[in-house]
């Protein structure tokens, strides 16, 4: 099957959410370093990474709301991998409510939220007046049993205010978040399954994933 990636690159310096620091990208031994290790022309590479959790493509847990939801120890597999997935397009829409979901199939399925906000990565613009889900519309994705639910933009709530209330009620549900995404204009609306696993980190509620689509 076809793989698409769904992630962006994380790279030093670079801002995922303003007001969290940058991740650190540097060697902890060095290739030259590493030689006096070793006999003939042999030499490793050991990198190292200052970061936080929300860097990049990252999937939430229910960690990361509740301190005594989930870690990303606890979710298994079978709820961040191979999930059947649905793309939901609203291109120009600022606040996704339920009446855009009304009527879909969500039951079991990573639903991806597909805005075309990606476009504006590693700029100013990304910030501000993103894409975001109503409260309507995450009750709506937990009463009709989504699995996961994803989304190409700055923040899956509207982050004009200080409430979040699709973080609480998704998260809440047992309802892992992926954020940041990217290239969903490459997906085709179903018929494909998504993995966004993150590693197995006790007491951690978020963490950047490789995001992809097996599409066929």
């Amino acid at each position: 099957m076809p793989l698409i990636d769904l992630s962006h690159t994380i790279e030093a310096g670079m801002v995922t959410y303003k007001g969290l620091p940058a991740p650190l990208i540097c060697d902890h031994m060095s290739r030259e370093a590493s030689r006096a290790n070793y006999d003939g022309d042999t030499e490793f590479q050991i990198g190292r990474i200052e970061m936080v959790g929300n860097t990049g493509t990252y999937l939430d847990c229910p960690f990361h709301r509740y301190a005594d939801g989930e870690d990303l120890s606890d979710v298994g597999l079978d709820r961040v991998a191979a999930l059947p997935g649905l793309v939901v397009r609203v291109p120009g829409v600022q606040g996704v409510d339920a009446n855009r979901l009304a009527g879909l199939d969500v039951c079991g399925k990573a639903v991806l939220v597909h805005t075309g906000w990606a476009r504006h990565w590693r700029t100013d613009a990304y910030f501000e007046d993103h894409p975001f889900l109503t409260e309507a519309a995450a009750a709506l994705l937990v009463e009709a049993g989504a699995a996961l639910v994803g989304i190409d933009s700055h923040n899956i709530d509207d982050t004009r205010t200080r409430l979040r209330p699709v973080h609480t009620l998704l998260l809440g549900a047992g309802i892992p978040i992926c954020e940041h995404m990217r290239g969903l204009e490459l997906l085709p609306d179903v018929g494909f399954r998504f993995t966004a696993a993150p590693p197995k980190v006790k007491a951690f509620g978020t963490f950047p994933v490789r995001a992809f689509a097996e599409v066929g």
